[in-house]
């Protein structure tokens, strides 16, 4: 009995010098990974699905480091948006109407739903949220009957300047590529994004994110602020 007992304690010991020996890495440094993860991606394409309110919307993202991205949707068909680094343009069929606004250096710092897919969107996370694990560090199902299995994080916000109150993150803890993004808006408003089949480095151009609307189109400059705002 002596000797059974001895036994234990010592893999008792044993157990705990491991569990502590392991490096505990935290939310902050576990975004970080998933940031330099994002830094060391030049290209990627991805199925995308938002869903805002009672809105829900499909298409594909292409993205091309550092700030190009463009999304063409097919519900609602033929819908465009395209940011080349200089200018947001939004081609809307419903309404033939094209919305173009110039984003300067002093305008990309906020949260912008799809654009937190990068490392740009991921940097500015880091400086302006205050991440933490929304149950754990250990992958837990993507929803409640969901056999996919990802690493959640919690973001809120570290000033009211932020056009999300919080933001989760769900993280294949494999690849480390982000399958959702879920956020609340300083409206009460919730979005999600979804990220289905990615493709990374496929060698995707510039020229892909050359838009030009269809000519008919009617033309809004400026939707978004004036450039002197």
């Amino acid at each position: 009995m002596y000797k059974t007992g001895f036994v234990i304690l010592i893999l008792l010991v044993l157990n705990l010098n491991s569990v502590f020996g392991q490096d505990i890495i935290t939310a902050e440094r576990y975004l970080g990974i998933v940031s330099e993860h994002y830094a060391s991606v030049r290209d990627y394409e991805a199925n995308i699905a938002i869903r805002s309110g009672n809105s829900n919307m499909e298409g594909t993202v292409n993205y091309l480091s550092p700030s190009f991205m463009r999304i063409d949707f097919t519900r609602p068909a033929n819908q465009v948006i395209v940011f080349n680094g200089e200018e947001l343009i939004v081609y809307l069929p419903e309404f033939r109407t094209t919305l173009r606004q110039t984003i300067n250096q002093s305008r990309r710092t906020g949260a912008t739903g799809a654009s937190l897919a990068s490392s740009q969107g991921l940097s500015m996370l880091l400086r302006n949220y205050v991440p933490s694990y929304d149950t754990g560090p250990a992958p837990v199902p993507l929803d409640a009957n969901s056999s996919e299995r990802v690493v959640k994080l919690r973001l809120t916000r570290r000033s009211l300047a932020e056009g999300y109150r919080e933001i989760v993150l769900s993280i294949n803890p494999e690849t480390l590529f982000i399958r959702r993004i879920e956020g609340r808006t300083i409206a009460e408003n919730d979005v999600r994004f979804d990220f289905t089949n990615e493709r990374l480095n496929v060698g995707i151009p510039e020229q892909r994110f050359i838009y030009d609307p269809p000519p008919t189109a009617d033309s809004v400059h400026n939707f978004l602020f004036r450039d002197s705002d």
